[in-house]
């Protein structure tokens, strides 16, 4: 066995060691991902997905199926390891892969464009504080074509977040109250909130900060 010494990449993140602090970053991989796609050049924006956006089915022809699926595909892999800020927003566009419209297509351009303004953003572990905190949240059905409520979960532990997911409940709810029962809504500073819905700039801003997203 050799000792190739302290690793700087695993899985295709990058280990950034800080003074007293440890980052995971993708933003060689945004960058990638945003060239590949044609997306680089575009305007950056403050938030990953529209908080006024009802996006419904596509009942007519899709548009450019294939390519969609094929960046969904990468901001899954961009969202599992490092961002669970664009959460909601991949979750959300993933549902219409099969049959994206033109609305799809603009949400996912918002998307993209919100990578461009924090491509250098990098998951802190500072080590403080040395508790494990968990974090839940659920979205009530906000338009016609969803009968399921949307959840999330956030785990933290030494300034960073560890775990963390959004999906679909797999129960109907039948109100709000009940949607936050079945999520295990228990705070009131909830960083599980990007995870289940779109919020406006200041919130998003809030949140990455509290999970220990911030520029590298």
């Amino acid at each position: 066995m050799k000792d190739m010494g302290e690793t700087n990449v695993i899985l295709g993140v990058k280990i950034i060691r800080k003074d007293d602090s440890i980052i995971l970053s993708q933003g060689h991989y945004v960058e990638k991902l945003l060239k590949k796609f044609g997306y680089f050049d575009t305007k950056p924006v403050n938030t990953p997905y529209d908080a006024n956006t009802q996006l419904k089915k596509n009942i007519g022809e899709p548009v450019a199926q294939s390519k969609y699926a094929q960046i969904i595909g990468s901001l899954l892999r961009l969202m599992n390891l490092t961002r669970p800020d664009i959460a909601y927003a991949v979750c959300r566009l993933s549902r219409y892969t099969h049959n994206p419209n033109y609305e799809h297509w603009s949400a996912i351009m918002k998307l993209m464009r919100y990578l461009k303004g924090t491509i250098n953003y990098g998951i802190h572990f500072s080590g403080f504080p040395t508790v494990l905190e968990g974090y839940s949240d659920a979205n009530w059905i906000s338009d016609s074509d969803e009968i399921k409520s949307t959840s999330g979960y956030v785990f933290t532990f030494g300034g960073g977040t560890i775990s963390w997911k959004s999906a679909k409940q797999t129960l109907i709810a039948r109100s709000t109250m009940e949607s936050e029962f079945i999520a295990l809504e228990l705070t009131e500073m909830n960083l599980a909130d990007p995870l289940t819905k779109p919020l406006k700039r200041k919130l998003v801003n809030e949140t990455s900060r509290g999970m220990g997203l911030m520029p590298i």
